[in-house]
């Protein structure tokens, strides 16, 4: 008797296992589907005008259908310089002054912050470093009203000026007015307007993202590569030639997804006339895909692999994860360097997406943005 409850006893144990590792199985299988729309399928699913759609309700999510005309572009691959001006003069940060007396004070310190556009002095519009020195210099140590932006923001805040030793007026304020750098276009169309980067240009102090009045295209001409090894990232390095004749375009927009405006000259006769299509995110495969650069001094389609994607990843300059493996772009470079963001990803004939970072630890793995996300900036 004692034997068969120790029997029945351990089947209803074994029964109980099994119940339980259904139930995790299940919730599990759940739990993965509902992780594996959210992520996988997009928000937004765009297609083309021509197209016949079906809207299933996936049950886990709602999904936004949207037609439009499919975009048609001129793919890129040319390093371009990059001059921004900034909106205003860009605050970096504060410092303290020595006074003419030894004292030490910090006359914006708690009142401007990193991150600020000082836009006028006293009611006179500032534009630059240099307008801003002016200005100070001419006011002393009177009381002066500095019209600020602070993101979405306009205030006005109350600022004196330290006499230093020198006889000199300070604010204390670290600022800028212009950046300058090299990148990739991405693409063009016929009618000259230009994406390029795949990210924005941010301010290599705070991080954020830089508010610009405008900013030019220029000719330039790489003279160094520096191959990308384990934790040090590699770069172009090159020369930058500011003049009105060397000048490609126009940079009319800084945003997350890249810098925006309207080419010319010289960069359209370079890029031609042949048009692709621009896929949309659900049209886009793992698997084999191309690059296209002119890093080595001719414009080549080099052998990617696309490994992962991330349709709706808050990250937008982060939707997909690819690695090179062209052997060629692999001895050029290492993989993915700093001056090769924006260059154009191609799968099946069509504009997917651009360069957009380089894993420091593994230079042959990069992130990528859809072209969907950048052409609808």
């Amino acid at each position: 008797m004692t034997e068969r409850c120790g029997c029945m006893n351990r089947l209803k144990v074994y029964r109980a296992c099994l119940w339980g590792a259904l139930v995790i199985s299940v919730a599990t299988l759940f739990f993965y589907c509902k992780w594996y729309l959210q992520t996988r399928v997009p928000d937004v699913i765009r297609v083309g005008t021509e197209e016949e759609v079906q809207v299933v309700d996936l049950g886990f999510k709602q999904v936004s259908v949207q037609t439009l005309q499919r975009p048609r572009v001129i793919p890129g691959g040319i390093p371009v310089g990059i001059y921004l001006e900034t909106d205003g003069v860009y605050v970096v940060g504060t410092a303290v002054v020595e006074t003419e007396e030894g004292l030490v004070r910090e006359p914006a310190g708690s009142i401007v912050q990193s991150g600020d556009y000082i836009l006028a002095v006293n009611g006179c519009q500032i534009n630059t470093k240099e307008e801003l020195i002016r200005c100070v210099q001419e006011i002393q140590d009177e009381i002066m009203i500095l019209k600020l932006k602070r993101g979405d923001e306009t205030l006005r805040v109350r600022l004196q000026a330290v006499e230093t030793e020198e006889g000199a007026y300070k604010l204390g304020i670290w600022v800028k007015d212009d950046v300058q750098g090299i990148g990739t276009l991405t693409y063009a169309t016929r009618q000259g307007a230009f994406g390029a980067l795949g990210h924005g240009i941010t301010d290599t102090d705070t991080g954020k993202l830089l508010t610009v009045s405008g900013g030019m295209l220029y000719d330039t001409s790489i003279l160094k590569i520096v191959r990308g090894q384990r934790g040090t990232p590699g770069e172009l390095s090159g020369m930058i030639t500011y003049s009105d004749s060397h000048a490609e375009g126009v940079i009319r927009e800084n945003t997350s997804r890249g810098i925006f405006g309207q080419a010319e000259g010289r960069l359209l006769r370079m890029l031609g006339t042949e048009t692709v299509e621009v896929a949309f995110k659900q049209e886009v495969r793992t698997g084999r895909a191309v690059l296209r650069s002119s890093v080595s001094g001719e414009l080549k389609d080099y052998e990617i692999q696309i490994q992962e994607l991330r349709m709706n990843e808050s990250d937008v300059n982060k939707g997909m994860i690819f690695y090179v493996t062209d052997p060629d772009l692999l001895a050029l470079t290492g993989g993915v360097i700093q001056g090769m963001s924006g260059s154009p990803i191609l799968q099946n004939g069509r504009l997917i997406g651009a360069v957009t970072h380089v894993f420091v630890n593994d230079p042959a793995k990069g992130y990528g943005i859809f072209a969907e996300n950048m052409i609808q900036h």
